[in-house]
């Protein structure tokens, strides 16, 4: 059964997220040797070691969130359809943060279908699972598909959030946990709500 979002506002919205991150952070992630929770803290801490842009942080701090509030729930290697987790992800996101950032999460999949069609170096870069995963969402992108996705105008930051969704894959990487983030988290959807 889908989860009922309807309580969530601006005011508790950042709380429900790290209480994700708290109470099923540790399952596993797709088959990499991370958990669901320090591949997106990963992700998130890179960004904010190289002095990317706020919405780049929660981007890659949330492009995953998806599989925790999917009625879904999380992707396995024996998956043989895709579960469309970003589009989940960003359903419950959408209401409290900018198209940027949405946009991050809904798109997320498609850079990496984006880039095995653009880049051909690209697809060395993914593991096991990923390629798995690629299979079940329709593979490199046509030549009609890259045009249009190249259309967006947020395509930019998709494609820097994809870069950091396969950086984040690491068993040795110590990182903050989400409370060090929530401040950004809450800045950004302050801001949003306000505009």
């Amino acid at each position: 059964m889908k989860p009922d979002f309807t309580t969530l506002t601006r005011d508790n919205i950042v709380a429900f997220l790290g209480d994700i991150f708290e109470r099923c952070g540790d399952e596993e992630y797709l088959g990499e040797p991370v958990t669901m929770a320090q591949h997106m803290l990963q992700g998130a801490t890179i960004a904010e070691q190289k002095g990317l842009d706020e919405e780049i942080i929660v981007g890659a701090l949330l492009h995953d969130i998806g599989h925790f509030t999917s009625e879904f729930g999380t992707f396995s290697m024996e998956d043989t359809e895709d579960r469309f987790h970003e589009e989940a992800g960003a359903e419950v996101l959408a209401a409290f943060f900018p198209s940027v950032i949405t946009d991050c999460v809904r798109y997320h999949v498609a850079a990496k279908r984006y880039l095995c069609a653009t880049k051909p170096d690209y697809f060395g870069r993914l593991s096991e699972a990923s390629i798995h995963s690629l299979n079940l969402q329709g593979g490199p992108m046509s030549p009609e598909e890259v045009a249009a996705f190249e259309r967006n105008p947020n395509l930019k930051k998709i494609v820097q959030v994809r870069y950091l969704d396969e950086a984040g894959k690491r068993p040795d990487m110590e990182t903050p946990d989400f409370w060090h983030f929530a401040p950004i988290v809450q800045r950004i959807v302050d801001a949003h709500c306000a505009a």
